[in-house]
């Protein structure tokens, strides 16, 4: 008899998805002669059947590319990731884990039982505490008001869009960069509001976050750094009673007011107003941990994960967004995509296959309008004794920055110039020893040394 090992996977994102991927493609045929009967049966009986639970019903796509799709660089099938087949079940809620039958509820009424159930249901965007974003007992966000998370949420800025229209983008991260001037190239009048001192703290060190701060402003938008937003300013649109309608006094077509609210600007804390028609909330991501704390498992940060992916119940896997290892919630796709190859490695191998990951190095990169590239990866912050090359040149708007420890480069941004861009991620990635009294200039040249 043939037994299937059942995986399901909650999440069809991109690490879900790369993760039903690898177990289910066809390995290759060694080129030797036919199996055995005893090989064959046991290659049958380590086959996987996959299941994916995918919340939105739209076709799968890639996140990273949802400001180009909202900038109108790419329409939304661009981003569509490749069709997973019939082990997607679309617009389907995991809603509860029964760890005890190893089985999942869906909102649907559907059950799927497991062998080994895989977390990969990403992060929701932060709502910061804003007056009137809210109205009391209400979830519902004002007219106006948007997230930048999901295809719904790009779809929907993007009808918004038009040019002239007054955009406030609240949050100077990657995600409040990457609306801002997506919303500027479409024509809109954009106001980015930062809490803190810089454009992408995490990221950039000073000198690259000035120039990113200058390519910005050339784009027209406007910014505010160490500026925080206290609450939403909103209206009730009027409506027009019906012809003949009174109520005491009323004129037949006198206005009332209509039941929804619209934001018409945001209220700085020192008490400055800015109108807008339009406000993005771009504060941020937080892992979605919700099911994984319903089925008591460890969470922190995130979904806490040791060296083979594992949660504290051996039988459920976390990876991608929700997932914390050692420590760390990545946040970004080239981990998410790491973790799902070495879990698929992992869940297909035998006794001798992988069984450790230990972590990812994540470089960050962004493409901006009119040409400006960002790449930033490691340490951009140097320690007391680090060595720190910088070369920038103003008139080209470049400038590139390595930081080395110990005879070993740690991090490094580049802006507007990304050449050597592939062999220092390379150099870094692999922990390698820089040659001993090397000229560190050699880092920065077109080919980055090697």
């Amino acid at each position: 008899m043939t037994s299937q090992q059942r995986v399901v996977v909650i999440g069809g994102g991109l690490a879900g998805l790369r993760l039903a991927q690898r177990l289910t493609a066809p390995t290759a045929a060694p080129a030797v002669a036919a199996p055995s009967a005893a090989a064959t049966a046991s290659t049958a009986a380590t086959a996987t059947a996959v299941t994916v639970l995918g919340e939105e019903p739209h076709a799968p796509y890639n996140r990273v590319l949802l400001a180009e799709v909202l900038a109108g660089r790419y329409a939304p099938e661009v981003a569509a990731l490749p069709a997973p087949g019939p082990a997607l079940r679309r617009g389907v809620r995991a809603v509860r884990i029964d760890r005890a039958e190893r089985r999942v509820h869906c909102d649907d009424g559907s059950v799927e039982p497991y062998d080994a159930l895989v977390l990969a249901t990403g992060s929701n965007p932060v709502l910061p505490p804003l007056r009137g974003l809210f109205e009391p007992e209400g979830r519902e966000l004002p007219d106006g008001v948007h997230a930048f998370r999901t295809m719904d949420d790009c779809l929907a800025l993007s009808g918004a869009v038009r040019p002239g229209l007054r955009a406030v983008v609240i949050g100077g991260g990657l995600l409040g960069v990457s609306a801002a001037r997506a919303l500027a190239s479409r024509g809109a009048q954009v106001v980015l509001a930062q809490q803190g001192e810089r454009l992408m703290e995490r990221q950039l060190d000073v000198e690259a976050s000035a120039l990113l701060h200058s390519h910005l402003a050339g784009l027209g938008v406007e910014i505010h750094t160490q500026c925080r937003v206290r609450g939403l300013v909103t209206a009730r649109p009027a409506a027009r009673r019906p012809a003949g309608e009174r109520t005491g006094s009323d004129r037949p077509g006198a206005e009332r007011t209509g039941p929804g609210r619209r934001v018409t600007g945001v209220e700085l804390a020192d008490g400055y107003r800015l109108d807008a028609d339009l406000v993005v909330l771009a504060c941020g991501v937080r892992p979605r941990t919700g099911l994984a704390l319903a089925a008591g498992l460890d969470v922190r940060k995130g979904v806490v994960v040791d060296d083979e992916l594992r949660t504290s119940d051996p039988r459920i896997h976390a990876i991608g967004d929700c997932a914390e290892h050692a420590g760390l919630v990545y946040g970004l796709a080239g981990p998410a995509l790491d973790q799902a190859d070495a879990l698929a490695a992992l869940l297909s191998a035998g006794p001798t296959g992988p069984r450790r990951y230990t972590g990812t190095r994540a470089l960050t990169r962004l493409t901006l309008p009119t040409g400006i590239d960002l790449a930033a990866f490691g340490e951009t912050t140097p320690r007391p004794g680090d060595d720190v090359v910088r070369l920038s040149d103003a008139t080209r708007r470049t400038y590139r920055k390595v930081v080395v420890r110990d005879d070993r480069l740690v991090g490094g941004v580049l802006l507007g110039e990304l050449s050597t861009v592939g062999a220092l991620a390379r150099t870094w990635e692999g922990d390698e020893l820089l040659p001993t009294g090397s000229d560190l200039f050699h880092l920065l040249t077109d080919d980055g040394g090697s």
